[in-house]
């Protein structure tokens, strides 16, 4: 079976509100991203992890929309790998492939969570993202640019992101026993030498994260 994991445990501060329930295109953010994956034929369960205290406005949310595919509300951790790992922990036993997904990213297709999972399958770990275009410069005092970047080897990754279920525990693992922290579940396969797949993302899939977010995505969920 594969699982879905979709992190919604942040604080949501570049906002100034809680942007998971932000109402665009006729509900909330989290409404919109949630029914992507109750929709998607290739996922079984859904687990959406929230901030400690806050699991019954989420059940509130699957009940108004009657969403259908089993789901469970856990609470998340300090951390967004904490938050990652006890998503992980609540996953049903038979899970194979788990997606893992920020909540803030409403727009993603069906067709794109099944790339991932079918990248994940082959080559164990996988992750959507697109080719960088713009051109990216580095700069070492933040005033100044220090050099230019070769942006033919570089891409900015998305999610879902999405593994074989014990490599992703494994990774984890390893990253919590060292005390490192990461953002991004890729980085913790980084650290166990694990090769992730690029799997390129064709359609737009932005983040909720800045005011300035909020008109494209609702433009972007009214075409859909």
């Amino acid at each position: 079976m594969n699982s879905a994991i979709l992190v919604a445990a942040g604080k949501g501060t570049r906002m100034g509100a809680d942007k998971l329930f932000l109402e665009l295109a006729g509900r909330p953010v989290i409404a919109h991203t949630w029914q992507r994956f109750n929709d998607a034929q290739c996922i079984g369960e859904i687990i959406v992890v929230v901030a400690e205290g806050r699991q019954k406005e989420f059940e509130t949310v699957a009940a108004k929309f009657r969403f259908q595919k089993p789901f469970r509300v856990v609470a998340g951790g300090a951390e967004r790998q904490d938050s990652v790992w006890n998503g992980l922990e609540a996953v049903s036993s038979e899970t194979k492939i788990v997606a893992i997904h920020d909540a803030a990213r409403p727009c993603v297709s069906e067709p794109l969570i099944a790339a991932t999972i079918a990248a994940a399958e082959k080559s164990g770990a996988a992750v959507a993202a697109q080719v960088i275009t713009d051109t990216i410069k580095e700069s070492g005092d933040g005033k100044t640019i220090l050099r230019t970047m070769d942006r033919s080897k570089l891409w900015s990754v998305q999610t879902p992101q999405t593994f074989r279920v014990e490599i992703i525990r494994r990774a984890i693992s390893a990253a919590r026993s060292r005390n490192m922290i990461f953002t991004d579940d890729t980085a913790a396969c980084e650290l166990i030498d694990q090769p992730v797949e690029l799997v390129p993302s064709p359609a737009p899939n932005p983040k909720v994260t800045t005011p300035g977010d909020l008109l494209f995505i609702e433009l972007l969920l009214r075409q859909k």
